[in-house]
Parts: C-alpha cells; structure tokens; sequence
C-alpha cells in the first residue's frame, strides 16, 4: 500500500533523515521517504499489516523526535 501522510512539528531535517532510516528498517516497509520540506511521509508497506506497522513508524519517530505528529 503506498500512503502519503502530513507531518506536523517536524522541525529539523537531520531528524528527518533519522527517522527515515528507522522507518525503513521495519519489517513490511518496501520504503519510506520523509520530506522535511515539504513536510510529508510517503511509505509503501505490506497492506495487510499496515496499521501494524504505522504503529512501528509513529514509535520509530517518537524516539527521534517526541513533538512530532503524523497526521493520518
């Protein structure tokens, strides 16, 4: 499934290409790419265990930076 979602408070870049490395290292993720410009997650993951793994990817982004929401 390819979803794009909005962030909100995402503040540095650097943090940003943190989490995009964490992200992709979750299990059912075929990849994940975080614009901190124009502020959007884009991810392709496995559909039937997406909710599953967008619980993984808020975690994953909560450690890097605790501010951050991503909008679903």
């Amino acid at each position: 499934m390819h979803r794009v979602f909005k962030l909100q408070d995402l503040d540095c870049a650097n943090c940003a290409a943190k989490m995009e490395h964490s992200i992709n290292k979750i299990e059912g993720v075929s990849s994940a790419r975080m614009n901190f410009m124009t502020q959007k997650l884009t991810i392709d993951a496995d559909d039937e265990r997406f909710d599953e793994i967008m619980d993984q990817v808020v975690i994953a982004c909560k450690k890097v930076e605790p501010d951050m929401i991503i909008l679903r």
